[in-house]
């Protein structure tokens, strides 16, 4: 990523320009005021963070982080603020709001751990599930800290009921003050926003996988009506190839069956360490969160630290491809969601199968994988607001039958999966599952037969 400082030249005197080359958006510019954000130790700590955590061992291409995808959401929110103020000189424009949502964009992921959502997700959930912890809070606490303890003036003119607004920004928290830009960068009213545009344009670039979604088009055939940011109708499928993208990823790549095993060792080797680092704390120390990325598993690998033999050994396996092993899978139809619940199917269920096998609860990992378009089991384009160019200050919604009958008449599945922390141990793991399933099925399918 290239770096080159210019000067411009500007009615109201000069302001310094950084413009950063992107393999994604091309020439991304920045006035002074955000580089100073992107010049502290809170945002260039995501230099470390892959953006998709362990990935990277599946898909070798997938090295970006989370450091240019913020600057992506920032250049994307940037644009599309700006754009709404010149095309509808109509609306009702605070003069800081460009600013307020471009730093709510850059600042948006400070709060990711070490591996993005595996730290949230899989970490902290099991560690601290008391804290009910997200990624958004530690984000909040972050920024926050920024604030609080550069030495550089980095606030300009906004005041405390800015920074509030940036955090509600962050959040997705609608207030009445242009409540239009919460569709910008945390859109909970139909999940289309500038984040996704850019993690789905550049995660499948990295991953090199081909995506027909095109999130400029659809940001230049948007216009704010009735406080909301609407779409042109015809841009209709191109959401729903949004949508689509999205879950493609999750499906194909995020959660790739091996990418989620070494989630699970990663996990586990950070739990082993917990106790030396005092990794779960730091959720709660800005001062010490600065310190947790990627690099936490060179640390635990090279440190002499004997309380760490279990932890290494983990990280041991994970670089020498001796991988948790997926055992077998189930997708749940509609009609047994209810009934195959967590409580029915987990380890201690599976185990009580066996046949003198020598198997124990530690050996077996019940990955209940959820994947939807965003919404649960809502179809978001519901919720979407759509205009005409005739019409441009009316809107409507579209039904599925206006945009193809091809579209799925489903948004929600859930897949329950089988892993297991030892490789000798597939087949007869794989057979409790398999037992146990057909307390609620007569023949259940096996997905996966290589052992």
């Amino acid at each position: 990523m290239t770096l080159v400082n210019d000067i411009t030249n500007f009615t109201n005197g000069y302001k310094q320009i950084k413009r950063i080359q992107d393999p994604i958006h091309g020439l991304m510019e920045f006035e002074d005021w955000i580089v100073k954000f992107i010049d502290t130790e809170h945002f260039q700590r995501l230099r470390n963070i892959k953006q998709l955590g362990n990935t990277y061992y599946v898909y070798p291409g997938a090295s970006h982080n989370r450091f240019e995808h913020c600057l992506g959401v920032a250049h994307l929110a940037y644009s599309l603020v700006k754009r709404i103020h010149e095309t509808q000189p109509e609306l009702e424009h605070i003069e800081k709001d460009l600013k307020c949502v471009t730093l709510a964009a850059l600042c948006h992921d400070l709060g990711h751990g070490p591996f993005s959502h595996l730290f949230e997700n899989d970490f902290i959930s099991r560690k601290r599930p008391e804290e009910k912890w997200t990624h958004e809070k530690g984000s909040k606490m972050m920024f926050e800290h920024l604030l609080n303890n550069n030495q550089v003036d980095i606030i300009d003119d906004l005041d405390t009921k800015d920074i509030k607004y940036i955090e509600k920004l962050i959040a997705g928290d609608r207030t009445q003050r242009s409540p239009y830009l919460f569709d910008i960068v945390a859109n909970k009213r139909n999940s289309i926003d500038v984040d996704k545009f850019d993690y789905l344009d550049r995660d499948c670039h990295y991953l090199g996988i081909k995506s027909v979604f095109d999130s400029s088009r659809l940001m230049k055939f948007s216009r704010v009506v009735d406080d909301q940011i609407t779409y042109y109708f015809k841009e209709s499928y191109n959401i729903y190839e949004l949508f689509h993208t999205r879950y493609s990823l999750h499906k194909k790549a995020y959660n790739h069956r091996v990418c989620k095993a070494i989630d699970y060792m990663i996990r586990d080797a950070l739990l082993e360490a917990d106790s030396v680092f005092e990794i779960s704390d730091s959720i709660n120390d800005a001062n010490r969160y600065l310190k947790m990325d990627d690099t936490i598993l060179n640390k635990i690998e090279f440190s002499d630290d004997p309380n760490l033999k279990k932890s290494k050994e983990i990280i041991k396996r994970i670089r020498t491809r001796n991988l948790y092993k997926f055992v077998d899978e189930y997708l749940v139809p509609n009609e047994l969601k209810d009934k195959l619940t967590e409580k029915e199917i987990n380890e201690e269920k599976i185990i009580a199968y066996q046949d003198n096998d020598g198997l124990k609860i530690d050996d077996v990992i019940v990955h209940r994988l959820t994947l939807n378009y965003g919404m649960k089991d809502e179809n978001p384009v519901d919720h979407v607001k759509f205009y005409d160019k005739y019409t441009p200050n009316k809107v409507f919604k579209l039904e599925r039958s206006q945009v193809s009958y091809l579209v799925p008449e489903q948004f929600e599945e859930l897949n329950i999966r089988i892993f297991t922390k030892d490789r000798e141990k597939v087949k007869p793991i794989r057979d409790c599952f398999q037992k146990l399933l057909k307390e609620y099925i007569s023949e259940p399918k096996t997905y996966y037969t290589e052992i």
